[in-house]
């Protein structure tokens, strides 16, 4: 935090760009498709095309296990805490209960990999919650499959979570939006029965890692209507894409108006992609970041999925570019020090293949009937029904209505007050039973 006091002293951009420099040194194990070394690769090549010079680049500071466990029972965070690569052996019933093994595996540095991660979504929604910017990026975060209680599909603390959460501490509607080709499964059922947060989910539907996120998943009890999935078949293209995101997202933010937007770019949904199956461009998966700028609401940006590695620094510089507003050239700079990674053509484009898309228009237009069915049924009009200033009795209430905005600005007691009012709210929702969940 003492970096986010030290810039707010003096002049600023309007982009917080979070990085460590220690991500790259993180491995999950030999043949593991996670590589922390991309969010690495990605930083250098934002750097060499000269983007920095754009953001304001801070260093995130660790998540605590305070902060971490506003989402993650204790138990868990604990067990992260504790165990490593030499007394995994003594844990062997915890792995199990955690759900810690292959896919998620122990390696060294484990705890830290997690504090880092999480510390940057935290960092940057708190640098848009107090310091006035309007877009935070952190790469290394976007690791939706986390659960409160276990790790899943290569995820162990789910930074989206919480950085939707430290976004809540201030706003009363925030939107989650995915665009993973997996479905964003641990930000859904952690706000399954809220409307406090909207999540968005464009993904792989069917016989597919996680199995969740049909288009009849609407949330429960008062999340009724506020989750929404869009889910897709083998080989979408751009256009399938770009027009079904355009047309959701135009519903979700006429209709919901949040606050603050959390963005997960899982660059999986790519071409080529070593575990994906559709077959988007940098156009096309940039398309989700350049729309949602049009709306000027403040947007956490982050990584996520992505296994073919010389693809994935690719598309996150290339939506960089995007935040700042900067044409960057198709011609990789040949000063990046992973250039040899990028042959044979050394070109930022993204091929696209001629893979079947599965996604006919038919398909299409009846899953856009079916999610605006859900917004009439159960999605009130925001702007049309309360006021921006009116709080629902059911919603928890995060500000004392006898202080104005601005005794927010630099009142430390009152935001204590108001996060510790919210955080013993989390504490009294309810588990998601997750795998008895659709609304026929």
């Amino acid at each position: 935090r003492y970096l986010l006091y030290k810039l707010s002293m003096g002049a600023k951009k309007k982009i917080a760009y979070f990085y460590d420099e220690e991500v790259g040194n993180f491995h999950y194990g030999l043949g593991h498709p996670m590589k922390p070394h991309r969010v690495r690769m990605t930083h250098d090549l934002v750097s060499q095309y000269g983007l920095l010079e754009k953001v304001d680049v801070m260093v995130p500071t660790p998540g605590t296990v305070e902060s971490l466990t506003r989402f993650h029972s204790n138990d868990y965070v604990d067990f992260l805490r504790s165990v490593n690569t030499d007394n995994m052996h003594d844990y062997s019933d915890h792995l199990a209960r955690f759900n810690v093994g292959e896919d998620c595996p122990v390696f060294d540095g484990l705890w830290e990999f997690c504090q880092l991660s999480a510390g940057g979504s935290l960092g940057g929604a708190q640098s848009v919650n107090e310091l006035g910017y309007q877009y935070a990026i952190n790469w290394a975060g976007g690791l939706h499959h986390g659960k409160k209680h276990e790790a899943s599909g290569f995820c162990y603390v789910n930074d989206c979570v919480l950085g939707a959460l430290e976004f809540l501490k201030y706003q009363h509607r925030v939107c989650y939006v995915d665009i993973d080709i997996h479905h964003g499964d641990g930000v859904e059922e952690a706000f399954y029965t809220s409307p406090r947060c909207m999540c968005v989910s464009f993904h792989k539907y069917g016989d597919y890692f996680p199995g969740t996120g049909a288009l009849n998943d609407v949330g429960v009890e008062e999340g009724l209507g506020y989750s929404v999935n869009v889910p897709l078949k083998d080989g979408v293209d751009d256009a399938t894409f770009i027009d079904l995101f355009t047309k959701v997202m135009t519903l979700v933010m006429e209709n919901y108006r949040p606050g603050a937007i959390v963005l997960q770019c899982g660059a999986d949904s790519l071409s080529g992609d070593r575990l994906g199956c559709f077959n988007l461009s940098l156009k096309g998966h940039g398309h989700a970041v350049s729309f949602l700028k049009k709306f000027n609401v403040p947007l956490l940006i982050l990584g996520g999925g992505g296994y073919t590695l010389r693809n994935v620094p690719k598309c996150w510089t290339y939506e960089t570019s995007l935040i700042v507003d900067t044409y960057i050239d198709e011609q990789l700079p040949n000063s990046s020090n992973f250039y040899g990674y990028y042959g044979p053509d050394f070109s930022l484009a993204v091929r696209t293949s001629n893979m079947e898309n599965l996604n006919s228009r038919q398909d299409c237009e009846e899953i856009y009937r079916k999610i605006s069915e859900n917004f009439r049924d159960y999605v009130f009009p925001i702007g049309s029904q309360i006021s921006a200033y009116d709080i629902p009795e059911k919603l928890p209430l995060l500000y004392n209505p006898n202080k104005t905005p601005d005794d927010y600005k630099d009142g430390n007691n009152i935001k204590h007050e108001q996060h510790q009012d919210f955080d013993d709210e989390m504490k009294e929702w309810p588990t998601v039973d997750y795998n008895n969940r659709a609304i026929g």
